[in-house]
């Protein structure tokens, strides 16, 4: 199989206030809630980059177009990384993050293997990674 991820869909427990923290507290772009004519079908897309899109979706119409029991969330099973162009940049990212309704759980600090980075979690908590890797290519 060829890797071509192309949409990441996080579930959510209240779309309208997930859609509010990621459009307007993040400022991610959205259209809004569509589909939500069909049963189980509101969602909210975000253009991230070329080829990426995030969704959000609640967690219950996951489970059911999956044919799973809705199970408990841990914001451990994984974390979305988010790569900035400077140390002060995962800083203001923090500080957004925390302004739109974020909790931080790792202040911007400096690394073990030379970058920085800190943690926030969304209003579903959702664990999201600032980081900062004097390592990669320049960022666009």
């Amino acid at each position: 199989m060829e890797a071509r991820i192309t949409v990441l869909t996080l579930g959510v427990e209240d779309l309208e206030t997930s859609l509010a923290f990621y459009r307007d507290g993040l400022g991610f772009s959205s259209d809004g809630i569509i589909g939500t004519e069909f049963e189980h079908g509101a969602v909210a897309f975000f253009k991230l980059q070329p080829g990426l899109q995030l969704a959000l979706w609640k967690r219950q119409d996951i489970a059911h177009d999956a044919k799973l029991q809705l199970s408990p969330s841990s914001p451990t099973n994984m974390t979305i990384g988010h790569n900035v162009g400077s140390k002060q940049e995962v800083d203001n990212v923090l500080e957004l993050a925390h302004n739109s309704g974020a909790v931080i759980t790792v202040s911007g600090h400096e690394t073990f293997w030379g970058g920085y980075s800190g943690y926030f979690q969304d209003p579903d908590g959702h664990l999201w990674e600032i980081v900062w890797n004097p390592h990669m290519e320049k960022l666009d």
